[in-house]
Formats: structure tokens, C-alpha cells, sequence
């Protein structure tokens, strides 16, 4: 298989962040990517206090202009937004099938802040892509070894974290090495792939370093995007060979 994360520099425009996942879907396709994964909040950015004020409708047609892309291809989109389930609003990733399928994850664990917005998920999500199980985290999950254990005890192979690591300036410096461990550690824990996709650039006043990566069980960095670039990584999977150990 062959697996990708794109790391996107978000805008508060919703059109213009689903353009920019479909470029990069396209991009995808042409890479003959099996999963792309987006960054937490892709489609609307990480717009604070405007997610009391989301419009959940633009939300539906954007993820439907989203399948219809991928419709018909190889590649299924993972894709961090704001998704409302039974009148409730939770910061989630969809799972976009070739075949119209959709699966979602809502974030377990917030941050506290989000706690205003959104509501935490309690289930947990493993898809099955060529045969084989992937399983989604988001942002601050990543922070715990008991979910990542979860999942790989659902069947997962790999795991895919969705971040939008705004925070101001200090802050996001003093932060990196802890970001980028953890998907580091959560790895090596686990023998399992991780494939990180950050979100980069500036929301109202905060910085996202990016650094999206994808690490191998060993908790080797295969690849690593800098941290102020928009940019598509993409790595070849052998997921019927036994994942290597030290």
C-alpha cells in the first residue's frame, strides 16, 4: 500500500480549505495513493470561537464535493472537521471510501478549551483499507497509550494522527519536541506504522509548525515535512511483512 498525509496551511474559508484537499486528493491520485490523510479541522480550519457559529450544512456539501473526488479511485480521504451527530458538534476525522462509503471518528480526548465547542467521542475507529486495519486519532490523543493500545488491539496496523498544533508563539516553540515525540513513542509501543498529518501556518494570532511525519514500528522518522511548507508525504507499505523489531 501506499499511504500519505498532507500537511495544509488552513484558512478560516471553508471553500478554500476544500480546494485545497481536493488538490492535494488530486495529487493523490496521479501518486496512485491508496490513504491520504488531512490535518484535524482541515475543512474549516481551527476557527475557535466561529464554531459556535458553523454552518453544518456547507460542512455535508463540502464532504460531498470531497467523495465525489475520490469516487471511483483508489484513494480514501481521511479528513479532519467539525461533524454534528444528534444535534451535537464534535471535532472529528471522516473516513471517505472509493465506493461512497463514510466512516467517523469523533476526537476522546479534548483539550479543554474545545470543551466550548464540541463534545468528546467515546468510540473508537479502526477501517480496513486493502485488506488491512488503520486506525484514527486526533490531535491530543495522541497523548495516550491506553487508545493507541485500543486500537491496535481492534486490528491495527497503522495509525493515523490528524493535528492542527496551533498555540502561540512561546508556547508552539517550547511544544515541538513533546509533538513530536509522542507519535515517536506511540509507534514504538505499539510495532505499528503512524502517519501524522499537521496543519501549518498562522489561525487568528496562533502558529501550527507542521513537521507532519511518518514513522515505521522501530519509531523511526521515515519522512518529516518542515515547518512552514504545505506539503504531500507519501510512503510504500508492505503490511503482509512482519513489522521489523530492534
Amino acid at each position: 500500500m501506499k499511504i500519505g498525509v498532507a500537511q495544509l496551511n488552513l484558512t478560516e474559508a471553508m471553500e478554500k480549505n476544500a480546494e485545497k484537499i481536493i488538490h492535494f486528493l488530486e495529487k493523490g491520485k496521479e501518486e496512485r495513493l491508496d490513504v491520504l490523510a488531512f490535518p484535524e479541522t482541515a475543512l474549516t480550519g481551527y476557527i475557535y470561537d466561529g464554531f459556535y457559529d458553523l454552518d453544518c450544512g456547507k460542512v455535508t456539501d463540502a464532504l460531498a464535493r470531497i467523495a465525489r473526488c475520490v469516487k471511483g479511485s483508489a484513494v480514501h480521504a481521511v479528513v479532519g472537521t467539525p461533524f454534528r451527530e444528534n444535534d451535537t458538534l464534535h471535532n472529528s476525522a471522516v473516513v471517505i471510501f472509493p465506493d461512497g462509503r463514510q466512516a467517523v471518528y469523533h476526537k476522546n480526548l479534548l483539550v479543554s478549551y474545545e470543551e466550548k465547542y464540541f463534545r468528546a467521542g467515546t468510540q473508537k475507529l479502526v477501517f480496513q483499507a486493502g485488506g488491512h486495519g488503520l486506525g484514527v486519532m486526533i490531535c491530543r490523543d495522541q497523548n495516550s497509550p491506553e487508545l493507541a493500545r485500543e486500537l491496535k488491539g481492534m486490528g491495527a496496523r497503522g495509525m493515523f494522527i490528524l493535528s492542527a498544533h496551533y498555540y502561540g508563539l512561546v508556547e508552539s516553540q517550547m511544544k515541538r519536541e513533546k509533538n513530536n515525540a509522542l507519535p515517536l513513542a506511540r509507534a514504538y509501543e505499539n510495532n505499528v506504522y503512524v502517519f501524522k498529518a499537521n496543519a501549518v501556518g498562522t489561525i487568528q494570532g496562533k502558529v501550527s509548525y507542521g513537521g507532519s511525519m511518518i514513522i515505521d514500528p522501530r519509531g523511526i522518522t521515515v519522512l518529516r515535512a518542515d515547518d512552514r511548507h504545505e506539503e504531500l508525504l507519501a510512503c510504500e507499505v508492505d503490511f503482509g511483512r512482519e513489522n521489523p523489531r530492534w
